[in-house]
């Protein structure tokens, strides 16, 4: 089943727990710079790849060599899927806070905090979910 390269699963975790605090930190303050600088980090992990995207370099260096090596790998395409969908939602926000349409920013930010949220604290990841359900229901067995 693997669509792409095996990653260590503590890292996409390690992932939604920045991202979880810099999106709290935006709907508390409405500071739609940083949700831009958050839409970017999404598009590197989902466009460019999961390995230079600033939180995998952050895992990679300075959190990873404290731990164990990783017990299993997980495949990078979930993943990669999930960081576009929080692409989605990011620039949707950061296209409504920097119009003032606040609450189109408000409700995408809200969006993105709820599934980076379900990953930090449940490791349970939406996106990865979604493209498992949509590679199981599309004949190509590939999310469109």
């Amino acid at each position: 089943m693997s669509a792409g390269p095996a990653v260590d699963p503590r890292g996409p975790r390690f992932a939604a727990i920045l991202t979880t605090i810099v999106l709290a930190v935006v709907l508390v303050t409405g500071w739609w710079p940083l949700l831009a600088a958050q839409t970017v980090v999404f598009a590197i992990g989902a466009f460019i790849g999961l390995k230079p995207a600033p939180y995998s370099l952050l895992y990679r260096y300075l959190v990873a060599p404290r731990l164990s090596p990783p017990t299993e790998r997980e495949d990078a395409a979930p993943l990669r899927f999930a960081q576009a969908v929080g692409f989605v939602f990011a620039l949707v926000g950061t296209i409504g806070y920097a119009t003032d349409v606040t609450a189109l920013g408000v409700v995408a930010t809200a969006f993105a905090l709820f599934a980076a949220f379900l990953n930090a604290a449940f490791n349970f990841c939406l996106g990865c979910e979604m493209y498992l359900l949509i590679r199981r229901f599309t004949p190509s067995g590939q999310p469109s």
